[in-house]
């Protein structure tokens, strides 16, 4: 491994003004999409108060899937838009987070099942940014070193998102029902009481469509040196908030340069003092040097998929299906009503109640205790990707720590389930509450949490790094978030339907445990995979980067 990934900081991160921008871009995201798990399933009976449980999981793995299910007709398309000189990352970049916006308005004032569908297809299909900013990353953080932090940056801002989108949603949705003694006489509130965090979601994205036109560099090539608006817009305000009249731009100076340039100083020009004198104020709107291009071809596109691309996107696939599953599902099982033996099982045909294998019920959490167990789960993550993973990778390599991590999931979904059996302190249908129940939750969440931290940045780096030729690294993008979304379709339906069906037939923790064994297929294709170095093909007129 390299020494010199050892001593790497956030500090010694390069263009940490592009990478903050592009963390910014990241974090309206997640706010969205996890803002919505914590009152989803309430959403859905106040649509049909008559649906049992097991519809409604059904209905929830549907609408879940519906966003990823959309992106994954598209996202291949966004990927190689993104990769055109008429389109770039940027503006792709805009159109995502405007379709996600709209979507998420439209959500938010939804008042039957389809109308939610509809407007989380409108989100899934203008949305492909998660590729386009992995490929922003690679491009403006391309020495191998510095990767082990760089792409932490979009996971750990998804676990930012994880912490406040859940807490706000639980508290900001249904006002008038929550806080009845001063919303529950306003109509508004009334007529659409989960308005209120989508209106909010919407504001978020509509500052991240802002922060990427006037502060995001375009780092395609081919457009690199094109004239930018927003950047200029960007300048103009910057300038005018820091009290500064001046539009001067600081270009570096080579450091083999003898000649001492001229600074500004008190308003006259005088040379510089010392050799270390790294800028200089030219007027205008100069543009930064840039090194030669690596590549002057581009890569068919049949010629993609080599032998590692195809094993890498497979265990993509995989690690997708089950996360993707489990995060639907998680909150959907805590806010499932607790088993009440005076009751029964919901369905007649349920299987006598034989623990530990034969068990039905959730724990029967409300939206704002949904919000705190998932916000437990971002707080986790974020810690353990600041303090540990940079550490730990650079010490065991990308591959060999994305195999170990990648054995937390199968144990994490064989106790999840047991949750419902966890004694509580107020007896049945009563919510599961007590010290227990949490201690619980914090362990179980605890495995999922560690696995998730350390294998989802590694599974980022190893297929930014199987890219065969760097004309094609976002169209691998682009493809990886299309195999991704696939997963995270496919995963949520079918394990929405099984869910309900296990908790209708008494046996609620199946469809947890065939996500186990999905898990350790993952692991199994993991072994096939191998880091890549993003340039496994040579074309005629490749070079080296100077």
């Amino acid at each position: 491994m390299d020494n010199g990934a050892k001593t790497v900081s956030w500090s010694d991160l390069p263009r940490k003004d592009q990478l903050f921008s592009i963390t910014l871009t990241r974090l309206s995201e997640p706010l969205v999409q996890t803002s919505l798990q914590s009152y989803l399933y309430y959403m859905l009976k106040w649509f049909d108060p008559t649906l049992p449980g097991s519809v409604i999981a059904s209905q929830a793995g549907i609408l879940h899937a519906s966003f990823t299910g959309a992106q994954f007709l598209t996202a291949m398309i966004w990927g190689q838009l993104a990769d055109s000189p008429r389109f770039g990352r940027k503006t792709v970049l805009m159109i995502g987070l405007g379709g996600t916006m709209i979507s998420s308005l439209g959500f938010g004032f939804s008042t039957t099942f389809w109308q939610a569908l509809i407007f989380r297809c409108i989100g899934g299909i203008t949305n492909g940014n998660v590729g386009v900013l992995r490929t922003m990353i690679s491009e403006t953080v391309q020495e191998k070193k510095y990767q082990s932090r760089a792409f932490l940056l979009l996971p750990m801002t998804f676990n930012i998102g994880s912490i406040i989108g859940p807490v706000l949603g639980g508290i900001l949705s249904d006002p008038a029902g929550s806080y009845p003694e001063l919303f529950g006489h306003i109509m508004f509130f009334q007529r659409f009481p989960y308005a209120t965090p989508n209106i909010l979601s919407a504001f978020f994205l509509f500052c991240a469509i802002l922060n990427v036109w006037l502060t995001l560099e375009e780092t395609l090539d081919d457009r690199r040196d094109r004239f930018d608006s927003g950047l200029a817009l960007g300048r103009k305000v910057k300038t005018w908030f820091s009290r500064k009249h001046s539009e001067a731009v600081y270009t570096q100076l080579p450091t083999e340069d003898t000649t001492l340039p001229l600074v500004e100083n008190d308003g006259t020009l005088t040379p510089a003092s010392s050799s270390s004198q790294s800028t200089v104020i030219v007027d205008g709107p100069t543009k930064p040097k840039r090194g030669r291009r690596k590549y002057t071809q581009r890569l068919p596109f049949r010629r993609i998929f080599t032998p590692n691309v195809c094993f890498t996107f497979l265990a993509s696939l995989l690690l997708g299906f089950h996360l993707g599953t489990f995060n639907s599902l998680w909150f959907i099982f805590l806010s499932t009503p607790v088993y009440d033996p005076s009751k029964g099982a919901e369905s007649p045909h349920a299987l006598p109640r034989n623990p530990p294998f034969i068990f039905t019920g959730g724990l029967g959490l409300r939206p704002r205790e949904v919000g705190l167990a998932m916000a437990i789960l971002g707080v986790m993550g974020i810690t353990l990707q600041l303090a540990v993973y940079p550490w730990l990778s650079a010490r065991l390599g990308t591959v060999r720590s994305w195999r170990i991590f990648l054995m937390f999931f199968p144990f994490t979904y064989f106790i999840v389930p047991f949750l419902s059996l966890v004694p509580s302190r107020s007896p049945p249908p009563a919510a599961k509450d007590g010290i227990t129940v949490w201690v619980a939750i914090v362990a179980v969440l605890t495995f999922h949490v560690i696995g998730r931290t350390f294998a989802l940045p590694a599974q980022t780096i190893l297929v930014n790094n199987c890219t065969p030729h760097p004309s094609v690294l976002g169209a691998v993008h682009g493809i990886g978030q299309s195999v991704s979304s696939l997963a995270r379709t496919i995963g949520p339906v079918t394990g929405g339907f099984f869910y309900g069906l296990g908790l209708a037939r008494g046996v609620v923790g199946a469809v947890f445990w065939f996500l186990g064994g999905i898990a350790i297929c993952g692991f199994v294709a993991s072994l096939f995979v191998h880091e890549g170095d993003g340039h496994e093909i040579w074309l005629e007129g490749d070079e080296e980067e100077e």
